[in-house]
């Protein structure tokens, strides 16, 4: 005869208790325990959100909706004007002083950062750099006091314990889900250059991207990054031990110098490395060495298998790839090589990862400088004469924004009627453009759609 078995639940676990346990634990006791349990779970769940919350922030992105765009004539130049929609992400507060680190992806193309703060406080923020290669970038807010986070190491973190996601998914500021920590080191799925993720099953969405995953410590361990799109309960977060690096190297030089080796590589399937007469994952094939790189000047070759680096075996390219983005750039490490079944070691100095230049944001560019906070605006008629022996009631309008200029952040396009300005009702062109003389300027706009507000700040 099979045993009855009792399934009680306690938040998200499962415990199966065999029957002959009650006559030991009455079902009153039982359930009573087991309540205590479930409260000690939430309780200490709770307590997580509530020590992280203080320093996650909501960030609001303008971009330009290209989908929209039309062409329009300014002083005989033609410019793009646009219409501007909003995009939604997360970030960590790592200083005190308003550094906030998200996603880079988050504030790509930005026109304009505001960055809610835990208090409710909107402010603007200016961007600090940006590693482009891992998806990380670091902003700014001119505050003080603010609550920062605890960063873990990301490499101490165990697959299977509980983790913890906060953010602003769909717009809806600190949201919290739970769920485990899935694998570690999860690499190859072409999104970005450089990929070492963690992966997680707590509940990640749109507007989660830059905030945080953080273990039942308190301590941040990741920052969420993206998500499977034809999957569920597949999240990924880039481990803090890089992010923590990059965002330390953004607050000193506004840049990443990322170490490099000059290789390509690949792991050693059991068919290849039956080939090779070594045991499957017993190091990392080079498939590839650059001319002129630090691995050809040290005699690498392609063929040659990479057994270990300073002394700590590797089992794949991965585990390779991370170890040398782990160092700095100018340091020497020792790899150990396997070549023609005889093993070797060779020093390697390590140098900078050649990359693109990180081209400025549209927020970033010189037009932000232009005359008039970039509006082009005049008189046009905006109704009929009141009378025959009067001149038709005018309007002023705008007729050209110039691209990437304050007025392009604040989402002013042409065929927009200023009603407004600095107070002033109905003003013509001519009080329009003196009113941006000091830098800023708020106005009362008319569009088709309707009417609203529009605060323009060189």
């Amino acid at each position: 005869m099979k045993s009855l078995v009792r399934i009680l639940f306690v938040g998200s676990l499962v415990i199966a208790t065999p029957a002959a346990a009650w006559a030991d634990n009455p079902p009153a006791a039982s359930d009573a325990a087991a309540s205590a349990d479930a409260r000690r779970i939430a309780g200490a769940f709770a307590a997580v959100a509530a020590k992280v919350s203080p320093s996650v922030v909501q960030i609001d992105v303008s971009v330009r909706d290209e989908s929209a765009a039309i062409v329009r004539w300014y002083k005989g130049v033609p410019s793009v004007e646009s219409s501007v929609k909003r995009g939604l992400g997360s970030g960590v507060i790592i200083s005190a002083d308003g550094h906030i680190l998200t996603n880079n992806h988050v504030i790509e193309e930005a026109l304009a950062i505001n960055v809610r703060l835990p208090d409710g406080r909107m402010m603007p923020a200016t961007v600090v750099g940006r590693d482009v290669g891992a998806d990380l970038a670091l902003i700014k807010v001119a505050a003080t006091g603010l609550q920062t986070a605890t960063f873990a190491d990301s490499d101490q973190a165990r697959v299977g314990e509980w983790v913890m996601a906060i953010g602003s998914p769909f717009g809806l500021g600190h949201t919290v889900t739970m769920g485990v920590l899935s694998a570690k080191s999860r690499g190859g799925l072409g999104v970005n250059a450089v990929e070492d993720y963690l992966q997680t099953d707590a509940s990640i969405n749109p507007g989660n991207s830059g905030g945080p995953l953080v273990n039942l410590d308190g301590h941040v361990i990741g920052i969420n990054d993206m998500i499977v799109g034809r999957g569920q309960g597949i999240g990924f977060a880039i481990p803090s031990k890089m992010a923590k690096r990059v965002a330390e190297q953004l607050v000193k030089n506004g840049k990443v110098k990322r170490a490099w080796i000059g290789v390509g590589m690949q792991d050693l399937t059991p068919e290849i490395a039956a080939e090779f007469r070594v045991d499957a994952g017993s190091g990392t094939l080079l498939n590839q060495v650059v001319a002129g790189g630090p691995a050809e000047r040290s005699r690498l070759q392609a063929g040659d298998i990479v057994a270990a680096i300073a002394g700590k075996p590797v089992h794949d390219a991965q585990e390779l790839m991370r170890e040398v983005l782990s160092r700095d750039v100018g340091q020497t490490v020792r790899l150990e090589v396997v070549r023609g079944g005889k093993r070797y070691a060779t020093d390697v100095v390590l140098a900078e990862r050649p990359e693109q230049p990180t081209p400025p944001l549209p927020m970033q560019q010189a037009a932000a400088q232009a005359p008039n906070l970039g509006l082009a605006v005049q008189n046009v008629v905006a109704g009929p004469r009141p009378r025959p022996d009067q001149p038709p009631p005018t309007a002023a309008q705008v007729v050209g924004v110039i691209p990437g200029s304050p007025a392009d952040r604040a989402g002013l396009r042409a065929g927009d009627i200023v009603l407004q300005a600095d107070g002033a009702t109905r003003p013509d062109a001519q009080a329009v453009l003196k009113s941006t003389e000091d830098g800023h300027v708020l106005m009362l706009v008319q569009r088709r759609q309707g009417t609203f507000f529009a605060a323009i700040r060189r």
